[in-house]
């Protein structure tokens, strides 16, 4: 018999924690309340919980300290949620970026973050938190757009440099139309979801890999196959790379699209589909019409919802979240390996400009992991090309608090030269409020005008 999923429950204040308990056993869910973060650390170096609620204010020891503790210490983490103030948003967003799964501000929807539990408590192994795609401004606006597509698009164009995770959005789209879960062979079956590369496929094979062929079609179609579309019906289709596709392929896809039916090679029935079709891309598909290497009619076709994922050098609130997520499924695979960031990793992690996106920071994580003998990842294995003399060097606090300060500069820089130096929209972009951007650039030396600065 498999054990029950435990919640651990960390909040001192009486009243809001028997409310919390009181709901819990309405819900019939399995739990322990803590009131001392001290208690609850020894509680989940044991291990066996399957979600964390903590308040950030503690008696002992804040909420937020404990959980850095514990990565850092290297202790497998589920996925925490933090109950929080208002005035504690930006460092509740901090831990977001640290690893942390999602917050909530007092006073919250009950119902709400029942919901989000019951979630996480049936697949806590499937989530590394309730953001699926990223936690910067861009990646949740974009997560923020995907149930109303998963309801009423049937069209949708990805585009993105190679490794920004073009599938991965299409896959999150494919898995919210399926009702929030696709983890079961019955559920694949009914709702596939089948992913090919147009450009990974020869011209010569690629009708028949989309629309299939009978028996004899061709030499060496020994036997009738269907394609992608007919393998897909029921659920999405996605196509990757279609831009790559040639000029005569691209009218049959128009007319497979328009028509929702299609002919297999050497066929002569029709045969309707009935599926959501993702095209990915990493050209401009406006420019290739204006060269004539891909017809407007597709482009219009294709182009009724477009969807652009930024480049990870332009949303760098997502790296650690990222690695901590790659490290999470590398504990996953080898418990008895934990491995911890120092802060001399993550300044490297947060200088690189990322030219292969997360494909490439997976990459990175996963070969540190590999070459690294002890818990702490090693400065030198992160990437194959020599990394700058300066990360090398032995730093102190003052340099490394000065170094971050630097960075911090230059962000906030950029943000207010892209808004024109707006301090609302520079704001919203930063994730802050204006009297903290305020703040930041009296203490930054920075003026509204960034180039004065």
């Amino acid at each position: 018999m498999s054990r029950k999923p435990r919640l651990c429950l960390i909040e001192d204040d009486e009243i809001m924690g028997e409310s919390l308990c009181d709901r819990f056993e309405l819900e019939g869910f399995a739990f322990d309340w803590f009131q001392r973060g001290e208690a609850a650390r020894e509680a989940l170096q044991r291990g066996g919980y399957a979600v964390v609620v903590s308040d950030i204010r503690l008696p002992d020891m804040g909420g937020d300290t404990l959980f850095l503790a514990l990565r850092e210490a290297g202790v497998s983490l589920p996925p925490w949620l933090f109950i929080t103030g208002y005035g504690a948003i930006d460092r509740a967003v901090a831990l977001l970026k640290a690893g942390a799964t999602d917050y909530m501000t007092k006073p919250f929807d009950l119902d709400e973050l029942v919901d989000k539990l019951a979630k996480l408590l049936v697949e806590p192994e499937a989530t590394v938190g309730l953001h699926r795609l990223g936690v910067s401004r861009a990646m949740r606006h974009l997560e923020g757009l995907l149930p109303r597509l998963a309801r009423q698009a049937h069209t949708v164009l990805v585009s993105g440099e190679s490794g920004v995770g073009k599938e991965v959005v299409a896959r999150e789209l494919h898995r919210i139309a399926c009702g929030g879960k696709m983890e079961g062979r019955a559920e694949e079956r009914a709702s596939p979801f089948i992913a090919v590369n147009c450009g990974a496929i020869s011209e010569g094979l690629l009708e028949a890999e989309l629309f299939g062929h009978e028996k004899g079609a061709f030499t060496g179609a020994v036997r009738a196959r269907p394609g992608v579309f007919e393998q897909a019906d029921g659920g999405t289709l996605f196509l990757d790379e279609v831009g790559d596709m040639p000029l005569a392929m691209q009218v049959k896809l128009l007319r497979a699209i328009q028509e929702r039916r299609i002919t297999r090679v050497g066929g002569e029935q029709s045969i309707p589909v009935n599926l959501r079709l993702i095209c990915a891309t990493h050209r401009d598909l406006r420019e290739m019409v204006d060269e004539g290497s891909f017809r407007e009619d597709l482009y219009y076709r294709i182009h009724v919802i477009h969807l652009k994922v930024p480049p990870l050098r332009e949303r760098r609130d997502d790296i650690m979240w990222l690695a901590h997520c790659f490290l999470a499924e590398y504990h996953a695979q080898h418990p008895d390996e934990p491995k911890r960031v120092s802060q001399s990793v993550e300044q490297a992690l947060l200088m690189h400009q990322w030219p292969g996106n997360i494909r490439e920071l997976r990459h990175a994580i996963e070969r540190a992991c590999i070459l690294s003998p002890d818990g702490d990842l090693l400065l030198e294995t992160l990437f194959e090309t020599p990394l700058p003399s300066e990360l090398h060097a032995d730093q102190s606090d003052e340099g490394l608090a000065s170094y971050l300060q630097s960075c911090e500069r230059a962000y906030i820089a950029k943000v207010l030269e892209r808004n024109e130096g707006q301090i609302a929209r520079t704001a919203a972009d930063l994730g802050i409020s204006r009297k903290n951007l305020w703040e930041r650039m009296r203490r930054l030396g920075l003026s509204r005008d960034p180039d004065s600065a």
